[in-house]
């Protein structure tokens, strides 16, 4: 194993029993057929439900709503960015030399993927206790210090984020009617998630109010049990 690999082992915490399953993780496609895909996949539910754990047990006052918005701000692609970095994952990464003079070892979906396929190769690995301390190691800090306040958001960035973790398409809000003389109109805006032939409409005295009404309704949607 490359004096590389080693390194990021130490910095993963973790020595891998199967090498191929570290090799597969730091593949991307465009560098052939044995590729970290279906690593990314798996690594994606275990950081899910490890996250969701660790939430649960840290804000135990909470609702629902407030773990589901705290949990898309650190499984979204940013966060799982900065966790490559700090990895140096790009240093490691196998891409096609078209993908690698293009920049792919910096691009952050491709880094954000790595990410999750490295969680996926070590619960494989090492099964879910080495994949879960993996990932406290990884976020543990990071949800130790922060506090629902620090990730409320309005209804529209919410919703997006909420759709984002999900790997669904944002919403799109079109004005569907407008009431009322000029200087004091109502607009009635549909907010639509296509994705799950969801669609809500709010009122407001503005576009933007609309908007966030009709975001409101979308994420009580969302959030019913019986929701996709």
């Amino acid at each position: 194993m490359s004096a590389a690999l080693e390194a990021l082992q130490q910095r993963l915490g973790y020595r891998f029993q199967q090498a191929s399953l570290l090799a597969r993780a730091l593949t991307h496609r465009s560098h052939g057929a044995d590729h970290n895909e279906r690593l990314e996949f798996l690594g994606d539910a275990v950081l899910n439900l490890t996250i969701s754990r660790l939430l649960y047990d840290r804000f135990s006052g909470s609702d629902e709503g407030d773990l589901t918005r705290v949990r898309a701000h650190l499984v979204r692609e940013e966060s799982l960015h900065r966790v490559a970095l700090a990895l140096r994952l790009p240093e490691v990464l196998k891409l096609s030399e078209g993908e690698a003079r293009g920049g792919g070892a910096q691009r952050p979906s491709i880094l954000a993927d790595a990410t999750e396929a490295l969680l996926g190769a070590v619960y494989l690995d090492g099964g879910d206790a080495a994949a879960h301390a993996l990932v406290r190691q990884l976020f543990g800090e990071l949800i130790d210090t922060t506090t629902i306040d620090n990730w409320r958001k309005d209804a529209k960035t919410e919703l997006q984020e909420l759709l984002q973790a999900k790997r669904l398409p944002v919403p799109s809000y079109r004005i569907v009617a407008t009431h009322g003389q000029a200087h004091a109109q109502t607009f009635d805006v549909e907010g639509a998630v296509p994705a799950l032939q969801m669609a809500c409409t709010g009122s407001g005295r503005s576009r933007r109010a609309a908007e966030q009404e009709a975001a409101r309704q979308l994420l009580e949607k969302l959030r019913d049990p019986a929701a996709p």
